[in-house]
């Protein structure tokens, strides 16, 4: 917690990816950095290894990413005891994560959405479209023909709120082998029909030479953001060149843009890092093929398919969801 939080602060909840830990992924994301300049409490729940042998919320399981069930319960209490405690603002509470975490993050906000006023997803997957073990792996692949209108149902239906809803910010690399890209547009989809927005973005620009898109609502707001890190594999995007306390670690990976740093612009919590540079583009150079982006470790085209799906397999097994022959 900051030194000195002011009165009504915002909370930010960091969901940890697998194998990680809310102190290791801190120490790498710049998040507590961000936190002691910008003046907003942290909330970073952590794993326990009796829940999830390899440290993986359990977004895929139905008791643990339902409202009141869990650890969707369990993250929202937590919340609620900061919120107490701290005096924060409960309009200005937000949510992000990586991979597992960026899907319970999902959860989340589709669970109670009256708690946030945005969050982001990093490399992870939407809301309610795994129900089992074997339906998990097929979405990490890609596996799946949900259209928007049906996952934009599988939010409404997780709650009663009527609404409004959570704005989002999507980020994912393109080189991704651990959960497929497109999950990331079904990400979009699903939470740019609950806001109502219409399917062209209403902004297309690159920042730091990232495509970049936006969708806005009827008010013209943007409410539904994409970050398309080109050539990048499975992990959070680090700027560890600028001096925000980001350093590489298992999944933080260099890409000279710090997403903790837009995450927070996108939320208007902090202002657009000054040294990252925005460029319109021409509506036709929109689906141009980007040059890929060489960017630390497990970043390259040619590096070798992550070992994340082995590990949350076992996990799995460990768990007794999956049949320790199969």
């Amino acid at each position: 917690m900051p030194d000195g939080l002011p009165k009504h602060a915002p909370l930010v909840v960091v969901l940890h990816g697998c194998t990680q830990t809310a102190n290791g992924y801190d120490r790498a994301s710049g998040w507590s950095s961000a936190a002691d300049e910008h003046g907003f409490a942290l909330l970073f729940p952590e794993q326990q290894r009796s829940n999830n042998h390899n440290l993986c919320f359990n977004w895929f399981a139905r008791d643990d990413a339902s409202r009141g069930q869990g650890e969707a319960l369990s993250i929202r209490q937590m919340i609620a005891a900061l919120q107490a405690r701290h005096g924060t603002d409960p309009k200005r509470t937000f949510v992000t994560g990586l991979s597992a975490g960026g899907a319970m993050s999902a959860a989340m906000l589709a669970t109670y959405p009256e708690v946030f006023a945005g969050g982001a997803v990093i490399a992870g997957l939407p809301f309610g479209t795994a129900q089992s073990v074997p339906e998990a792996f097929d979405r990490m692949r890609g596996h799946d023909g949900t259209t928007a209108e049906t996952l934009a149902d599988l939010v409404r239906s997780a709650s009663s709120h009527p609404g409004p809803w959570p704005t989002l910010s999507v980020w994912h690399g393109t080189n991704d082998r651990t959960v497929d890209r497109s999950n990331a547009a079904a990400l979009m989809d699903q939470w740019r029909t609950l806001h109502g927005a219409a399917s062209a973005p209403c902004r297309s620009d690159t920042i730091a030479g990232y495509p970049h898109r936006a969708w806005c609502d009827s008010a013209g707001r943007e409410v539904v953001e994409d970050y398309a890190i080109t050539g990048m594999g499975h992990g959070t995007p680090l700027n560890t060149s600028a001096d925000g306390g980001e350093t590489l670690a298992p999944y933080m990976l260099e890409a000279g843009i710090s997403s903790t740093r837009h995450i927070l612009a996108f939320w208007g919590i902090a202002g657009v890092p000054e040294d990252e540079v925005r460029q319109s583009r021409p509506q036709a150079q929109r689906e141009a093929p980007q040059k890929p982006f060489v960017a630390g470790v497990g970043a390259s085209p040619k590096q070798p398919v992550s070992n994340v799906q082995k590990t949350i397999e076992a996990a799995l097994r460990s768990a007794g969801l999956l049949d320790r022959t199969g």
